[in-house]
């Protein structure tokens, strides 16, 4: 936890782990709880130090005392951290609490500046630890005046501008900004003071950016040499731009055809690769001098950006976290500009995009620096998934979450609200529940109406899931996938059709739910009741399985998971 710690005193245990007498004064122990206390009070929200338990939970008290060593800790930090600091007792143990505020100024201890990641204290860059506490305190530099003026705006940004304004209208009701006068045209994204100086984040995205603030590489194989290179300093939607003229240029076509569909399929969604760019500048730390570093080997294209995540986003709820913009001036620029999803939901929008063609999802992760990645893995596009996709878009149901499931489902075998609640990032049951509810309802359609027109026969329509047979009433329902979407997608269930793979999925039913009968293992399987007795006598003969009851017979019988 990183507002709150236990340490013991200092010098007062033996080689032989005996503990010495304490005293009410100790240079040692002071100067390592300087350092202790500095840490908790560079991390976001301070924190509080207890003095006296081992980490152990060994509970050895201390003599120390509050008033001399609450002092003695602000003369070595060079009287820059004031802490509070009471004794307490803990079951008749004398302990020390020391507690301090956040810092508003880094507080260094022996020419080191650390703060608390999780349960340690690390080193930290002070420009990083500066630019988090701007964050903390809602100071948003790119709202803030540069030292250029509206008509310091390159040509080149303002055409580059109005294309995607073009762009992006021809999908929507259309906006007349695309065609507005060029001063206008910065007033109205919010980027022009009175004094006609440009903020911030207006100077970055027309005038020019400080330093290279995207390194585009293309390789056409891993380890292969650089066939194309950009990196300027021109101004950033002129880098964007560049950018993703050049990776358009190398993302691969594939030919696909389905019933009586010509499909044209890129090898990375396009929308998802400038989601993917964008968010890399946009979202980055612009206090660091690095670039947005932007490989594109093959059909991978994976951008990593200088700072870490914020606002409590992490790469496990980013899906569903509502959005936490760095920069908000420059991420609202971008929005209306068209080329960022204003509401936040980029991040959804990638992982349906590259799930929809039958991709991974994007690799998203935060690495030491910190540094953001975003990796997406292209290549041929599954045409069985690509069909289901667009069946599930022609009745509005090709949401992240329905996409999400089937993948998972596919992999998994089956799923039930506890198993899919992480995987659609959702702490909440009822929504978990509603998601599965939503894809429930809906049908592929195989066939059409008599007349011709197209329309599906929802009284035959197979559906796209099935809840799982022989699952007790008491118990939560669990779903697979339905036996006409199992027969479109066998080439991605095939892993789980192997005995091998049978065996696996039937001990992660058993262990998740506490029990497996013949009967869900022949509907989980798709084998007969038969074979899947079969199947559950070998996993009891090794081990996996025991008996529910001991005649192993009735109606009713189920086996339950062991510890082996």
């Amino acid at each position: 936890m990183e507002q709150l710690d236990i340490k013991e005193e200092p010098g007062r245990r033996e080689a032989d782990g005996s503990f010495l007498p304490g005293s009410t004064t100790s240079e040692s122990a002071a100067a390592y709880l300087a350092g202790e206390m500095a840490c908790m009070a560079n991390t976001p929200g301070g924190g509080a130090l207890i003095v006296g338990i081992a980490d152990d939970g060994t509970r050895i008290g201390t003599n120390l005392d509050a008033e001399w060593l609450r002092h003695r800790i602000w003369e070595l930090t060079s009287r820059k951290l004031t802490i509070a600091a009471r004794a307490d007792g803990l079951n008749g143990c004398r302990v020390l609490v020391l507690t301090c505020a956040e810092a508003l100024e880094p507080v260094d201890y022996r020419g080191r500046l650390r703060w608390r990641v999780g349960a340690n204290c690390v080193e930290v860059d002070p420009v990083v630890w500066r630019a988090r506490m701007l964050e903390r305190i809602g100071y948003d530099w790119s709202d803030q005046p540069s030292g250029h003026v509206a008509a310091d705006a390159s040509p080149a940004a303002i055409e580059v501008a109005r294309g995607y304004l073009r762009e992006a209208s021809a999908s929507t009701s259309g906006d007349d900004l695309a065609d507005a006068s060029d001063a206008d045209l910065l007033r109205r994204l919010n980027l022009v003071r009175d004094d006609q100086r440009l903020t911030n984040a207006g100077s970055l995205l027309f005038v020019k950016t400080p330093w290279p603030a995207i390194d585009y590489m293309r390789r056409d194989q891993p380890g292969g040499d650089s066939t194309l290179r950009i990196e300027e300093s021109s101004p950033l939607l002129v880098q964007v731009n560049k950018a993703e003229q050049a990776a358009a240029a190398a993302n691969r076509v594939t030919h696909t055809t389905g019933g009586f569909a010509l499909r044209k399929i890129r090898a990375l969604p396009p929308k998802t690769v400038r989601e993917a760019i964008v968010n890399g500048v946009i979202h980055r730390d612009w206090l660091s001098p690095l670039p947005t570093v932007v490989e594109h080997i093959g059909d991978t294209l994976a951008v990593t950006s200088p700072g870490g995540f914020l606002g409590g986003v992490t790469p496990d709820n980013i899906i569903t976290h509502p959005a936490v913009p760095r920069y908000r001036s420059l991420a609202g620029a971008v929005a209306a500009l068209g080329l960022a999803e204003r509401e936040g939901i980029g991040v959804d929008r990638m992982v349906r995009d590259m799930l929809a063609i039958g991709r991974p999802a994007p690799a998203i992760s935060e690495i030491n620096g910190p540094y953001v990645r975003i990796a997406l893995v292209g290549g041929p596009p599954d045409v069985a998934i690509v069909e289901l996709a667009e069946a599930l878009n022609s009745q509005s149901a090709a949401t992240v979450d329905s996409l999400l499931l089937i993948e998972h489902l596919a992999q998994n075998g089956w799923a039930d609200t506890a198993s899919a609640a992480p995987m659609l990032q959702r702490s909440s049951q009822t929504e978990v529940e509603e998601a599965i509810h939503r894809l429930g309802e809906v049908h592929l359609d195989t066939g059409s109406d008599p007349a011709g027109h197209g329309t599906p026969r929802p009284q035959t329509a197979p559906a796209v899931i099935a809840a799982v047979r022989g699952t007790p009433a008491d118990h939560p329902r669990a779903y697979r996938l339905s036996d006409t979407a199992r027969s479109m997608l066998a080439h991605r269930l095939a892993h789980l059709n192997t005995p091998e793979g049978r065996e696996a999925m039937i001990l992660r039913w058993s262990r998740t739910r506490g029990r497996v009968s013949t009967s869900e293992a022949a509907d989980l399987t798709g084998l007969s009741k038969t074979s899947a007795g079969k199947l559950l006598t070998r996993l009891a003969e090794t081990g996996h399985l025991a008996p529910g009851r001991p005649n192993r017979t009735g109606r009713g019988f189920y086996y339950t998971p062991t510890n082996n």
